[in-house]
């Protein structure tokens, strides 16, 4: 995309800073602004490009810079502009990708998008902000298993790990140990300065939902509102959101399974038979015999094919008809459809150098892993716990670059937010909605009765009450459940 730099407002801002603590720590408006240009890539047609440069260690604000992309959509209705909403994407997400996907989906000609400019910020990292892919090596190469059954294959799956951080060369090196949540949320008040806005709204799906109240605790007073869409939660152990995250995609998998039994054929391909009976049949078959792909390089084990599936779970249509497609199509002998991501915005190896720096390990020896292998097969008797939390968990054994402690403390300076959750969705349990507005002051949990994510695309409920909160900031009554 065609891009205008600015490097001037991030350097100004870091110069101010002290490496005083994350909660306490602020930063003094600068006067530089974006430089906008329009976008040239063909399907952000329309809407305008810009670039930021911010320190890669906001401590150290001479040590070095990484650039952050920016794409925004103006408001609607000028006359009537509120200000600037900024949209933030899950874990290894691009929230630029996320924003295209989004006006395709009408969103342009919602009632936020006419009296907002709508603007997204690809992280630190990932997407077309310097993305640390890592010279595009797999996350998990031939030979590994995030499951190992012994002390041997542990110590492969910890050389993996180092591996691929190693890969992302020594340019990246530097970036690689700052990708924390902390750093991250210092950026986004270099795009507010650089914005001219004195506050800005805030959008997030699953890890920006903590970004954003991240940002908070760190800049009190800076957003306007706070929308929080399939929350996660930081106030739990690292073994609790681990063993929770696990169960949730375990019982989401048996509501498909429920859902596909009770459907005709023209619905779900397996309508009218033992959905888990299949898959559990499917699973063992391919731990004996790799299943081929259309990549005749490619050929997908049991262990592939179960963390393949909680993705398929995220969101009930079109997604659900899908995996019972796929899973048909694997028992006849062709698994490639477990090799595609359905997310299109994600990057799974950006998510894990992010998760890398902001989850602590649950796990550090074989011993342990192996105690959780156990409890994950009796918590999750089809996914046998092969979900994100257990790929980052182990993804991250040997990992170059420690953890830090998440901070869970109340965000005192942000406004009281409106938090949707969908009591089902199998990525993010509901009960963390609930946890993170223990810690919003004032915020209200709206509840989406289903399985989905990104709920403003699937529900008019949701979509009102959005929009109420953002031009209004009228929260919706405590207990509001939409079943639409």
């Amino acid at each position: 995309m065609k891009i205008a730099t600015l490097a001037a407002a991030g350097m100004a801002i870091a110069l101010a800073m002290t490496a005083s603590s994350p909660a306490t720590a602020h930063v003094p408006p600068a006067p530089e602004r974006i430089g906008w240009q329009s976008c040239t890539q063909q399907d952000l047609a329309g809407l305008d490009c810009g670039t930021l440069r911010v320190p890669v260690d906001w401590t150290r604000p001479r040590s070095g810079e990484t650039e952050l992309s920016l794409v925004r959509r103006k408001a609607g209705d000028q006359a009537h502009r509120i200000g600037s909403l900024l949209l933030n994407d899950v874990a290894g997400g691009s929230s630029i990708e996320q924003l295209g996907y989004a006006l395709q989906f009408g969103v342009g000609n919602s009632a936020m998008a006419q009296r907002f400019d709508l603007v997204a910020v690809d992280p630190r990292g990932v997407g077309h902000s310097d993305p640390t892919t890592c010279a595009g090596r797999p996350q998990r190469g031939p030979g590994v298993t995030y499951f190992p059954r012994s002390e041997a294959q542990f110590e492969v799956l910890e050389a993996n790990n180092r591996a691929l951080a190693a890969s992302c060369g020594k340019s990246q090196q530097a970036l690689l140990a700052h990708l924390d949540i902390v750093s991250a949320a210092r950026d986004v008040e270099a795009v507010r300065v650089g914005l001219g806005e004195r506050q800005v709204s805030w959008y997030g799906i699953g890890y920006s939902t903590l970004l954003g109240k991240t940002y908070a605790q760190l800049y009190p007073g800076r957003l306007r509102t706070m929308i929080a869409d399939s929350a996660l939660a930081d106030n739990l152990s690292p073994l609790d959101r681990l063993t929770t995250e696990i169960r949730t995609a375990e019982e989401s998998f048996d509501r498909f399974a429920d859902w596909c039994r009770t459907q005709t054929t023209g619905t779900c391909a397996l309508a009218g038979q033992d959905v888990a009976g299949l898959f559990d049949r499917l699973v063992a078959e391919a731990d004996r015999h790799p299943i081929p792909t259309s990549d005749s390089r490619r050929a997908l084990s049991g262990e592939d094919i179960r963390a393949a599936v909680q993705d398929y779970l995220n969101i009930r249509f079109p997604q659900w008809p899908r995996l019972a497609t796929a899973i048909l199509a694997a028992l006849n002998g062709d698994a490639s459809a477990f090799t595609v991501v359905q997310d299109k915005t994600l990057n799974r190896v950006e998510a894990q150098t992010h998760a890398c720096l902001d989850t602590p390990p649950v796990a550090t020896s074989y011993r342990q892993l192996d105690q959780l292998e156990r409890l994950a097969a009796q918590l999750s008797p089809h996914l046998g716990g092969a979900v994100a939390g257990w790929t980052t968990m182990a993804g991250c054994l040997g990992w170059p670059v420690p953890a830090d402690r998440p901070h869970t403390t109340p965000a005192r300076g942000a406004p009281p937010a409106l938090i949707i959750q969908s009591t089902h969705q199998s990525s993010t349990a509901y009960t963390w909605a609930l946890g993170l507005s223990r810690q919003l002051p004032g915020s209200v949990v709206l509840t989406r009765d289903g399985d989905d994510y990104s709920m403003f695309l699937f529900s008019a409920c949701v979509q009102n009450a959005m929009n109420d909160y953002l031009i209004d900031r009228e929260l919706p009554a405590r207990g509001t459940i939409c079943t639409d």
